[in-house]
Parts: C-alpha cells; sequence; structure tokens
C-alpha cells in the first residue's frame, strides 16, 4: 500500500509542476488513468487541458498522440487503414493515432458523428476493428477528449452513449490569483511541461491500476452506490438516470481515491467525493429542470443529501 501511494504522490507532484493550482483536478485525472477510464475535458480555451495530458505522458513515459477533431476528420484518419503495397503486392495495415496509450481528441464535438463513433469500441473494449479485422490496443490505453462549452456553432454535441464511455467529466476552470501569478512567472522563459521527465514506470503503473482493484468495499458502501445512483433514476427533475456503467465507474472510482487516501477499504466519503465528476455528465435533465437551469453537477449533490450514508463497523472494513 505504501509503494503504491509513493508512486501517486510522486506523479501527482510532477504533473503539478507543469498544471498549477489545480489539485483535485490532477487528483480526479490520475484516478480516472489507474481506473482504466477515459477523460473528458470541458472548458473555455486556454486553461491547460492539453497540457494535462502531455504532463501525464511525460510523466510516465507513455506514447502519447493528439488528434485536431474538425468536420473532414474520417474514422479512418484515427483507426488507420490498409494501403496497397505495390513492391510486395499484398495491402499492409498502416495503424493509425488510436495505437498509442494516451490519445488527445482535440474539440471532439467539433468532428462529425460518423467519426466520434469511430472511438467508441476503442473506449470499451479497448480494440479495434477495420476490414473485417480486429486488433487490440496497448494495455495502458487512455482517450482524454476535450470539448469548449460556450462555443456551440458547427459543433456535434456528444450523444448519450458516447458520453457514458467517459469514465469522468472535469472542467480545469480559471486559475486564482496566486496561481496565475506562478503560471507567468513559469513560463517567461520556456514552459515546465518541457522539463518534465518519468517518474514512475509503466510497470508501476500496471501494479498501481492493479492494487486499484484489491481495495476491499463492503457490502454497506455497494448498497450506498446503488442507491445513489437508483435515486438519480427517480429524481423528478432528471430524464435520464446513471446507468449500470455509471454505478461501476463509481465503485472503481471509490476504490481508488480510497488507495489515495491510505486506506485499504472504501469509506462513504470516498463516494461522495468521486460522486459529481463520475455521474455528472451521465444524467440528463427535463426541460423543466433546463428552464430553471439547473446542472447535473447541482442534481448530483442534492441527490448525495437525500441519500442516508451508512456507518461501517470495524468488521466492514476488513
Amino acid at each position: 500500500m505504501h509503494d503504491h501511494l509513493t508512486c501517486f504522490k510522486a506523479l501527482h507532484s510532477n504533473m503539478a509542476q507543469a498544471i498549477v493550482g489545480k489539485h483535485r483536478t490532477l487528483t480526479l485525472g490520475l484516478i480516472t488513468l489507474i481506473c482504466r477510464g477515459h477523460l473528458l475535458l470541458e472548458d473555455v480555451p486556454g486553461l491547460g487541458k492539453t497540457m494535462l495530458a502531455r504532463a501525464l505522458t511525460r510523466s510516465i513515459d507513455l506514447d502519447f498522440n493528439r488528434i485536431q477533431c474538425t468536420p473532414d476528420l474520417m474514422p479512418s484518419d484515427i483507426t488507420g487503414v490498409s494501403i496497397f503495397n505495390q513492391q510486395e503486392h499484398r495491402f499492409e495495415f498502416m495503424p493509425g493515432p488510436v495505437f498509442t496509450n494516451v490519445l488527445l481528441a482535440d474539440e471532439i464535438n467539433r468532428t462529425s458523428p460518423r467519426t466520434q463513433s469511430s472511438l467508441l469500441e476503442c473506449m470499451a473494449e479497448s480494440q479495434v476493428t477495420t476490414e473485417g479485422v480486429t486488433r487490440t490496443l496497448p494495455e495502458v490505453f487512455m482517450v482524454i477528449a476535450t470539448q469548449n462549452p460556450v462555443e456551440y456553432h458547427g459543433t456535434y454535441p456528444l450523444p448519450e452513449a458516447q458520453l457514458d464511455r467517459f469514465f469522468m467529466r472535469l472542467s480545469m476552470g480559471y486559475p486564482d490569483r496566486k496561481s496565475e501569478i506562478e503560471i507567468l512567472k513559469q513560463q517567461s522563459s520556456g514552459h515546465p511541461i518541457d522539463r518534465l521527465k518519468p517518474v514512475i514506470s509503466m510497470a508501476q503503473l500496471t501494479a498501481l491500476q492493479k492494487a486499484v482493484e484489491q481495495v476491499h468495499i463492503a457490502d454497506p458502501v455497494l448498497g450506498y452506490i446503488a442507491d445513489i445512483v437508483r435515486a438519480s433514476r427517480e429524481h423528478p427533475d432528471l430524464e435520464l438516470g446513471a446507468s449500470p456503467r455509471g454505478a461501476l465507474a463509481l465503485m472503481k472510482a471509490a476504490r481508488a481515491a480510497a488507495l489515495i487516501d491510505g486506506l485499504d477499504y472504501v469509506t462513504p466519503d470516498q463516494v461522495i467525493k468521486v460522486a459529481e465528476p463520475v455521474l455528472a455528465h451521465r444524467l440528463i435533465l427535463t426541460q423543466p429542470a433546463r428552464m430553471k437551469k439547473l446542472r447535473e453537477a447541482d442534481l448530483v449533490r442534492a441527490i448525495l443529501k437525500q441519500v442516508e450514508p451508512p456507518v461501517l463497523n470495524a468488521a466492514q472494513k476488513l
């Protein structure tokens, strides 16, 4: 447990050199990685969404590819295409940028639904099927997608089925005054991202991912997760509640949060800590709720107040 916690802290501290003042965002982003999930970053331009992805890959020495999503981007531009080799008289598959450890899909809502859907199999099953042939992606594979929530002209909103594939949705947010001054100082002579070095190995990352699966979660906490998800399906302001995939993601995220808190069991506190970024993007508001300008995150917080957390005894922590 101590070794895993040390790895996580080293990773977080290294990334924090390039991403200033965003402790919670970095923590939640790393939870997504060690839970083998995918991350949706939704925020206005210029707040460091791309830098977060680059800082992550540089801190672990992962392969990193970036695609700029545009209306004319084709599915084969992501997954790859077969090209005829005239010398050998056969087709050869040229892997697309998805064959990497971390794929950054920048402004994912600017590309067509057809191209967006080419990522569904990759994200759900870590494989790509082209021309009837299925190819496995690397063991460590993560999609980090960004989108601008303000600019809607020429965009294609992600459908619910694809939003549900993302483990978490996060927002970077504007830095506070102290952090912004630090950013200005840091970048007066180059960008700190260029100075980042790997601090943990791929093997250590894989061990961290496996350690999450060993964190104990008692039946009362599983019941608490189920009650939260069910409450989202019955809430009068929600047209669509969280899916079973959302419940599984909440369980995994809570286990990872317990691990980085130095615990080998999950408490309701960890569930509460990760519930909003895991569940909010999976909910669909009713029309009256949208007219009242409610947000999905507001309703997650309301549900957490509504559902009573269990009290664990000593035996349930083992």
